[in-house]
């Protein structure tokens, strides 16, 4: 089956950095789904976590009613909520008592926000799964925020996530990476409320710190107006922490697959010039790949063109029996095309 995953499209956030508002970009979506026959919505699809669920629901529907209509009654949409739109399913989760496994079927009627959701994307056959979804026999699929847990204390953008609660151990299930305060909420809120220069600065902010936890994340990309920032930062993360996390959570909840495709950090990958061992679990095992976003991050874009692992338009393709294939599908368009 031909498969586009893509993550983190953000759909209404307050900044407008989320390009598929913008014409050029939406229809190079659209134009690569032909032939798709499932396409997945790996988490964070609508921008939920600023507080603005109504603005962000209005900015999402025209884009996810075109995604419906284009892939037709023959194509298959699977939505695996993140962090930024747990609201989606997190209440009926709850209700659950801890029984979630790394692939339960979520009602489309879970939430009414979730059945709006659902509904735009008819034609199309939908379902919905969480935290994750296998999409072959060794492949799994999460948005992956479940790593925040385990970035710590190396990493400093972690510290405070990780101090949040007890570290998940062995057998441990989806419950025990839900639930608690969370340092990505905050952020959101922060985003929301603070006047818009400086939540554009906490928000530039936040995204040098995830960027520097990320494998082969250079310096020349930063803007220089945080350059002095940016250089402290990066000393004091960890280059390679977000991969490991993400392989210490597959272990923990006891995911047996070859392949780990996730969103969550916006980082697309592996791509050519990325040192390859750098995207596996302990051993090489498992061998993952991250999907990239649909954010045009000013911060981290300052000077650059196309190919680039921070390009919003990150994919992964995956063809019948062949393996995880990371893709831009935006490498096309300019800056002033994402981010007038």
């Amino acid at each position: 089956m031909a498969t586009l995953v893509i993550s983190d499209l953000h759909l209404g956030s307050r900044l407008g950095r989320d390009v598929l508002r913008r014409p050029e970009a939406l229809e190079a979506l659209l134009d690569a789904l032909d032939g798709v026959e499932r396409l997945v919505l790996l988490g964070d699809v609508v921008e939920l976590l600023e507080g603005r669920p109504r603005e962000a629901m209005d900015v999402a529907e025209p884009v996810l009613r075109a995604l419906g209509a284009r892939l037709g009654s023959a194509a298959e949409v699977i939505v695996v909520p993140g962090n930024h739109d747990a609201g989606f399913v997190r209440p009926w989760a709850r209700g659950r008592d801890g029984s979630l496994g790394v692939e339960t079927p979520i009602p489309l009627d879970a939430t009414p926000a979730l059945s709006r959701l659902t509904a735009w994307l008819e034609p199309a056959r939908v379902r919905v799964s969480y935290p994750g979804v296998w999409l072959a026999d060794r492949v799994w699929a999460t948005h992956g925020h479940y790593l925040d847990r385990h970035l710590l204390p190396e990493a400093a953008y972690g510290v405070a996530r990780g101090l949040l609660g007890r570290l998940p151990r062995d057998g441990a299930t989806p419950a025990d990476y839900e639930g608690g305060p969370s340092a990505t909420r905050v952020e959101a809120l922060l985003t929301r409320w603070l006047p818009r220069p400086l939540a554009e600065l906490m928000d530039e902010l936040a995204e040098l710190l995830r960027a520097a936890t990320m494998p082969g994340s250079p310096r020349r990309v930063l803007g220089r107006r945080l350059a002095p920032f940016a250089q402290r930062a990066l000393g004091a993360q960890m280059r390679r922490a977000s991969i490991p996390a993400l392989a210490r959570v597959v272990h923990r909840l006891g995911v047996d697959a070859d392949w780990v495709v996730f969103g969550h950090v916006h980082r697309c990958g592996p791509l050519a010039g990325d040192v390859l061992r750098q995207w596996s679990g302990p051993g090489g095992v498992p061998r993952i790949a991250n999907t990239g976003s649909w954010v045009y991050e000013p911060v981290l874009l300052h000077r650059v063109t196309p190919p680039h692992p921070y390009w919003p338009g990150g994919a992964i393709r995956l063809a019948e029996g062949g393996e995880p294939e990371a893709v831009g599908l935006l490498d096309h368009l300019d800056g002033a095309a994402l981010h007038p």
